[in-house]
């Protein structure tokens, strides 16, 4: 249907024909063929950045779980089922399996090696990069060192990563304190102790005469002489100026026996400020109101072939770099990102310390529980509640089907084991088979699981609930 809205040529979609336009589009994109010009699409889209930014990972899981959520949808729809129904029973059914997810989690908090394997287990399943395949157990310890570092902040940018291509996977390692991906300059000392720094983002050449176009004559070679002593006393004020906050670490001062480091990125020059707790300052003429930053020692390093700057001992005690080796740039990248989403799961994980098991186990336990609650509600809302419980189902039998098992036949299984009361079985994908994840140590963080059921759950309801699409045309150019 077309109509004109404000003067412009706009279209409409109402009732059935809205619904079904949102459940194509959120379908394809739980599909994996992304169509953005499509409103329910673009929740999709924004609930997977929501669960990025809340836990760092998930963010397949909470889109697939949507769309399986719309795909039952479509089907009472087709019933004749009306979509308020529909909403009332997921809620149900969403209320149901998020008491019996915090019902299966566990918390070894107390237990200082128990949970510190309770972070190895999630770091182990979290990377899902195939690069990282090989070495996860080694990237998995890597990840857990620095986030228990951290001593319960979330604070991810106390752990400075630094890619350096060369050498192999496994030559990784992790470093306390904090590395600077720069080198000193020309004749400074190669390594102090008890290191007062002023971090500065002034400039040291801002005295030179630098007027665009500008031209400056001279009728002597004296004259030009003493443009340059004036230059260069001015300079030597600036220096002096810096060298009276009482530091030892700066740019351009070796002379004075202070470290110098030119050229710091912004980057660089805020996490330095924050890892060493000096402020940023911006002019050097009032030193008794700057704020240094501190450290035990700074010194040169090599990694690979380059120089690097090390500070240790910082202020922030947490503070530690992982040095990323690897034989190519794009391996380096990607085990970059795998290292992303394990640091930031994991320092979420010591913030909410429950865990539950993964492996299918949790969304078959959930998926059982939403049925048992099916069976107390009247009416058409309890066949809303079962098809809430399908979805969840679809979880592990996705998860067979990418390994390349048998889904149907798995999932049957693990359905069965769980009826009989064996909540801990889930899906042991190197097997093809089903066992117990407790044993197998398959952990996943208990934020992030309900996180994915509340996100998918309430994107789902939004979309049922869309009963009228507006859209209006690309404004048309005039003829000139």
């Amino acid at each position: 249907m077309s109509m004109h809205i404000f003067g412009y040529e706009a279209t409409e979609e109402k009732a059935e024909n809205a619904r079904l336009s949102s459940f194509v589009g959120a379908l394809a994109l739980g599909d994996l063929s992304i169509q953005l010009d499509n409103a329910a699409a673009k929740i999709l889209v924004n609930i997977s950045k929501i669960q990025d930014d809340e836990v760092g990972d998930g963010t397949t899981s909470v889109c697939v779980l949507a769309a399986e959520l719309l795909r039952e949808a479509e089907k009472l729809i087709a019933m004749k089922i009306h979509p308020q129904t529909i909403v009332e029973g997921y809620r149900v059914a969403s209320i149901a399996a998020l008491a019996a997810l915090e019902k299966a989690a566990v918390d070894h908090a107390s237990d200082a090696a128990q949970f510190r394997q309770d972070l190895f287990n999630i770091a182990r399943t979290t990377p899902s990069s195939k690069v990282l395949s090989q070495d996860k157990d080694y990237f998995a310890n890597l990840a857990v060192d620095a986030v228990l570092r951290l001593k319960g902040s979330t604070d991810l940018e106390h752990i400075q990563i630094i890619k350096k291509v060369g050498g192999k996977l496994t030559d990784s390692y992790l470093d306390e304190g904090f590395i600077l991906d720069k080198t000193n300059a020309v004749n400074s000392p190669k390594r102090i102790e008890n290191a007062k720094i002023l971090v500065a983002n002034t400039s040291m050449d801002t005295d030179k005469i630098k007027v665009f176009g500008a031209r400056v004559t001279v009728d002597s070679t004296g004259k030009l002489a003493e443009l340059e002593r004036a230059e260069r006393e001015k300079m030597k004020a600036k220096v002096d100026a810096i060298a009276a906050h009482g530091i030892n670490c700066f740019s351009l001062l070796a002379e004075k026996g202070i470290v110098v480091i030119e050229h710091a990125d912004f980057e660089g020059v805020e996490r330095l400020s924050l890892v060493t707790g000096g402020e940023i300052a911006s002019t050097s003429d009032r030193p008794n109101l700057v704020k240094l930053g501190k450290c035990d020692f700074i010194e040169e390093i090599i990694i690979g072939e380059d120089n690097l700057i090390k500070f240790s001992g910082v202020a922030a005690g947490e503070a530690c770099t992982v040095v990323l080796r690897g034989s190519t740039n794009q391996m380096v990248d990607e085990a970059e990102r795998s290292l992303h989403d394990a640091l930031s799961v994991l320092s979420q994980t010591v913030k909410e310390t429950r865990i539950v098991l993964g492996g299918g186990c949790s969304e078959m336990f959930m998926s059982c529980a939403v049925e048992e609650a099916a069976r107390k509600v009247k009416g058409k809302k309890a066949i809303a509640a079962e098809a809430f419980s399908r979805a969840l189902r679809q979880i592990p039998t996705i998860l067979a089907d990418n390994a390349g098992y048998d889904s149907s036949d798995l999932v049957a299984r693990l359905r069965a084991a769980h009826y009989e009361g064996q909540s801990d079985v889930g899906l042991d994908m190197n097997q093809g088979t089903i066992g117990s994840m407790r044993q197998l140590g398959v952990t996943e963080s208990y934020k992030l699981k309900r996180q994915v059921v509340l996100s998918a759950s309430e994107a789902a309801e939004m979309i049922i609930r869309v009963d009228d699409i507006l859209r209006a045309t690309p404004r048309k150019r005039e003829a000139v």
